[in-house]
C-alpha cells in the first residue's frame, strides 16, 4: 500500500494515449510504483469519462480534457501533460476548480534541431532519390562515373532565418552555424548574450532575406497563419520553409499554391494542420514537399526524458511541492 502525505489509499493513475511515447521501447515501471496504474494505448473521446472517472491523477499527451469532461470528474487533482504544449486541456477550469496541470517543459531540443536538419538536408540533396535510382540500376547503366537527377544545394554562406527562438531555435541556430550558414533570428522577446552567431532581425527582414525559414514558435492567437499569400509574397522564390512546430502556423492553401506556381522552391513539414490528415490535404501532393508523420520529437532518448520528468512530476505533485505547474498565462 502506498501511504504518502497521509494518504491510506494508492493514488489512482490513469495513462489515456501512452502508446506514443511508449510504444514498448519504454518501461512504466517507475509510475506503477507510485500508485496504481492503468495504461491505455489510446482514448477516444467517447471514452475518457468512463476511463478517467475514478482517476485523481491523469496522464495525457493529445487526448483533450475540456470543460464538459472535466466537469464530470470529481475525483481528479491532477493532469500531467507528457508534452510542452498543452493546449489540450482546458487551463482555466482547471485552474479555477483546483486541478494541477504539468507540462514537459524541455525534453526534445536536440532531437527536434536534429530533425530540422535531416529534413534540410534531404530537400538540399535528394538523397533518397538519388538512393532509389541506384537501386533502379540507373548507376550501373550510367555512361559516367557520377550522375544527378535532382539538383543539389549547398548550405554554406546561405541565410537560415529562425522564427521563434527559445531553447529548439537557438539549437537549429547552433547546427546552422557549425554548417557555414548565417542565422537570421526573430522573437518577441530578445535574450542577451547568447553564444551563437546570429542577428535578431524584424519579420519582415527575415521574410525577405532567409534562403531557408525555419519554425520553431508556440501555436498563438497571433501567430496563427504567420505562413500565408502575404508572408510568402515577401520571400525569395529560392527558399525553402521547414516547420517542425505547429501546423497551424501555416494556412496550408496559401503554401500549396506557392509550391505548385514555384513561388518558394519547398517545404519540408513535420507537422500538419490536422492530424493525421485527410487525404484531400493539398500538401501530400504538393510538389518538392517532404512530409513526415510528426515525429521529430519522437526518438527514444527524448521519449526517456519524457518518462523522466513525467516521473519527477509526479513526486513532487505527491510531495506537495508542485513542479513545472501550467498556469493562466
Amino acid at each position: 500500500m502506498n501511504i504518502k502525505n497521509g494518504r491510506s489509499a494508492p493514488v489512482n493513475i490513469v495513462v489515456l494515449d501512452g502508446y506514443t511515447l511508449n510504444p514498448g521501447d519504454l518501461s512504466w515501471q517507475e509510475l506503477e510504483r507510485l500508485g496504481d496504474l492503468t495504461v491505455y494505448d489510446r482514448t477516444p473521446e467517447e471514452l475518457i469519462y468512463e476511463r478517467a472517472k475514478d482517476a485523481e491523477v491523469l496522464l495525457t499527451n493529445k487526448t483533450p480534457l475540456r470543460e464538459n469532461v472535466l466537469t464530470k470528474l470529481e475525483k481528479l487533482k491532477y493532469i500531467s501533460v507528457t508534452a510542452t504544449g498543452y493546449d489540450i486541456v482546458d487551463i482555466k477550469y482547471a485552474c479555477d476548480n483546483n486541478i494541477l496541470v504539468t507540462n514537459i517543459p524541455t525534453y526534445g531540443t536536440a532531437s527536434v534541431a536534429q530533425a530540422v536538419f535531416a529534413l534540410l538536408l534531404e530537400m538540399c540533396n535528394n538523397v533518397q532519390k538519388h538512393n532509389d535510382l541506384v537501386k533502379g540500376g540507373a548507376w550501373s547503366e550510367s555512361l559516367d562515373w557520377c550522375f544527378w537527377k535532382y539538383p543539389l544545394m549547398e548550405l554554406a554562406n546561405k541565410k537560415m532565418g529562425i522564427i521563434g527562438f527559445g531553447r529548439i531555435g537557438q539549437q537549429t541556430a547552433k547546427v546552422a552555424n557549425a554548417l557555414g550558414m548565417e542565422v537570421l533570428a526573430y522573437d518577441r522577446f530578445k535574450l542577451e548574450n547568447l553564444p551563437i552567431d546570429f542577428k535578431y532581425v524584424e519579420l519582415d527582414q527575415l521574410f525577405a532575406q532567409a534562403d531557408v525559414i525555419s519554425l520553431h514558435c508556440p501555436l498563438t492567437p497571433e501567430n496563427t497563419g504567420i505562413i500565408n499569400k502575404d508572408t510568402i509574397a515577401q520571400m525569395k522564390r529560392n527558399v525553402i520553409l521547414i516547420n517542425t512546430s505547429r501546423g497551424k502556423l501555416v494556412v496550408e492553401n496559401d503554401l500549396y499554391e506557392a509550391l505548385s506556381t514555384g513561388r518558394i522552391a519547398g517545404a519540408c513539414l513535420d507537422v500538419l494542420a490536422v492530424e493525421p490528415p485527410s487525404q484531400d490535404n493539398p500538401l501530400l501532393k504538393a510538389k518538392n514537399c517532404i512530409i513526415t508523420p510528426h515525429i521529430s520529437w519522437a526518438t527514444k532518448e527524448a521519449r526517456a526524458r519524457i518518462m523522466a520528468l513525467t516521473i519527477e512530476n509526479l513526486k513532487a505533485y505527491l510531495d506537495n511541492k508542485p513542479i513545472n505547474r501550467v498556469k493562466l498565462s
